[in-house]
């Protein structure tokens, strides 16, 4: 036997003890459990699988102690090395998307760039078919153009027709002897006119020196009223005065002097020259209490206001009699307190109550108190009120009150039509036809504004001027430089046109200007003829505009016509003379 085979045989295993065995076993089967309840399998590592290893290394260096120092040392490698795995496995992760993303780059770009593609193709198709559609309704208006034009043409021919004679059948308008007797008829109808203009009429002088000689005699009747106003306000308070005294005089003057003459003070400041006295004198003994009834709603007035109950005491000035505290001295008082926290304005009760009591007086607010409720309301935003005072009250409007509402509604842009509304009713009402034709334009109410100057004709072409200016609108400046039922316009398109390019409104004017040139020479023909207004030098300015700005047609068209017309030609900067002179030559 050799020394090798007794070395081997010499060395016998390990003698495993049974705690040993019991421990490896109940080990086994923590991981056999274990790798069951988490599901984890051995084909791949897993976070579970290296979590129960790790447990089972744990346990195992709890359980020896020869080798723990070891053991612990291989389970900080065994830690190590699975984090290592860990990153490894998160890095090649978040390689592998970013290759993806990379990868994945060129294909986008050519789906962007056909996509891109498809709707430029879109794009151009719409603007084709914006192209024909803008073709379509240029055509239209030409048609409608022309067809309006054939219309003026039948009309202009038909006003121009022969009609028969008034009074006279057909077959007398073609004999001469039936002629001549009517023309007797008419001369002798004539004479007798005549003899009736001298026998049965006054010279309309006369009707003139007797409206002066009424005017004088109406500021007399004003005068005299005005001073009959200020004695009976004097016996009023007189009266008060009086009463008072002798009141005081009867109780024994127990109340101190000083108390009496607060209250006759307090009863002057109240009625001042703005109330309504006209109507305080009374020769009816049965009135002798009014003074005392006075003299206690002031008392009563300035206890509430003391109080603080300032809507009691706006309801007590609206119902107070002959309306003593329905003046600017009471609204002063109700403007001296101001605004509260968490109540109403006073003033804007003191409004409110007032002019909802405003029918039951036969006079209405006067205008100082109208106007100072207007700007009471607005400045609390409250424009409903406003409008329901304006339209169904009993107010004194002025011109300031409707100047008042026109500057809020341009300032608030969300509330401008209702504002223009109402200063237009104030405007009418005032007679102020200017402003309220300004307001209408404002509207966009062109042809109720049109037909305002028809009906009251005291428009000057100097107003119109100013209110294109004001409001430059296109349909505006059409309206009042066209002829309406065969009368002439109210504006020469010349001057307006000039106008415009004068005052920095250029671009009106070159909407005007093309809005003409697509009419033709014939509405250029009808508008320079129909001009009563224009000189040929403003006429000839407005052509070299046209030339300057791009309507050379127009230009053309327009000297046409000046140059076609018997007599005329073209004059110098110094001449200046009437467009239409040579036909009435």
């Amino acid at each position: 036997m050799s020394l090798q085979e007794v070395n081997k045989r010499a060395v016998l295993p390990p003698i495993v003890s049974r705690s040993d065995k019991e421990f490896l076993e109940s080990m086994r089967r923590y991981i056999i459990t274990e790798t069951k309840r988490v599901g984890c399998n051995e084909e791949g590592p897993a976070d579970e699988y290296y979590t129960i290893y790790r447990n089972v290394f744990d346990k195992v260096i709890d359980y020896v102690n020869a080798y723990k120092s070891i053991l612990t040392s291989i389970k900080k490698e065994y830690d190590a090395f699975i984090e290592t795995i860990k990153k490894g496995r998160k890095t090649a992760f978040y390689l592998h998307g970013k290759l993806k993303v990379l990868a994945a780059e060129p294909t986008s770009l050519v789906y962007h760039h056909r996509r891109a593609i498809q709707l430029e193709a879109k794009v151009r198709l719409i603007e084709n078919n914006s192209t024909d559609i803008q073709l379509q309704i240029d055509e239209m208006k030409q048609m409608r153009a022309e067809y309006d034009k054939k219309e003026v043409k039948v009309c202009a021919s038909t006003r121009q027709l022969w009609r028969p004679i008034p009074g006279m059948t057909l077959q007398e308008s073609v004999n001469l002897d039936a002629l001549n007797k009517y023309k007797q008829h008419l001369e002798d109808k004539y004479i007798k006119r005549k003899q009736d203009m001298s026998t049965e009429y006054v010279p309309a002088q006369k009707k003139a020196d007797l409206d002066e000689e009424m005017a004088v005699l109406l500021q007399r009747r004003d005068a005299a009223e005005s001073l009959n106003r200020d004695l009976q306000f004097r016996h009023q308070r007189l009266q008060v005065i009086s009463h008072t005294l002798t009141t005081w005089m009867k109780h024994d003057m127990r109340i101190p002097f000083q108390d009496v003459m607060e209250k006759i003070q307090k009863t002057k400041a109240i009625y001042g020259d703005e109330s309504i006295v006209d109507e305080l004198f009374e020769d009816d003994p049965s009135k002798t209490k009014e003074a005392i009834i006075m003299l206690y709603y002031i008392e009563r007035f300035n206890e509430l206001i003391s109080l603080g109950e300032y809507e009691k005491a706006a309801c007590f000035a609206a119902n107070s009699p002959r309306r003593i505290l329905q003046n600017i001295g009471t609204m002063n008082k109700f403007k001296a307190i101001g605004k509260i926290r968490g109540k109403p304005f006073p003033l804007l009760l003191f409004f409110e109550a007032i002019f909802s009591r405003s029918q039951a007086f036969k006079r209405p607010i006067n205008a100082d108190l109208t106007l100072e409720g207007i700007k009471c309301g607005l400045s609390e935003k409250r424009l409903d009120l406003v409008t329901h005072w304006v339209t169904q009250e009993k107010l004194t409007f002025s011109e300031k009150a409707g100047d008042i509402i026109f500057a809020y509604g341009e300032q608030n842009t969300y509330q401008k039509p209702s504002c223009l509304a109402l200063a237009q009713i104030i405007y009418n009402e005032c007679g102020l036809h200017k402003k309220a034709l300004l307001c209408l334009c404002k509207q966009g109410q062109i042809h109720e504004a049109v037909e305002h100057i028809q009906q009251f004709k005291d428009c000057t072409p100097d107003d119109l001027i100013e209110l294109i200016t004001t409001c430059p609108q296109i349909e505006l400046i059409k309206c009042l430089t066209q002829e309406r039922d065969g009368k002439p316009p109210f504006l020469s398109f010349a001057l307006a046109v000039l106008h415009l390019f004068s005052v920095g409104l250029k671009n009106v004017g070159v909407k005007l200007l093309r809005e003409v040139s697509k009419g033709g020479k014939d509405v250029i023909e009808h508008l320079v003829m129909g001009d009563l207004f224009c000189s040929l030098e403003k006429w000839q300015e407005l052509a070299n505009i046209c030339l300057q700005n791009g309507f050379e047609n127009l230009f053309n068209d327009i000297m046409s016509i000046l140059r076609s017309q018997a007599g005329v030609s073209e004059i110098s900067e110094d001449d200046s003379i009437n467009l239409m002179e040579h036909v009435f030559w």
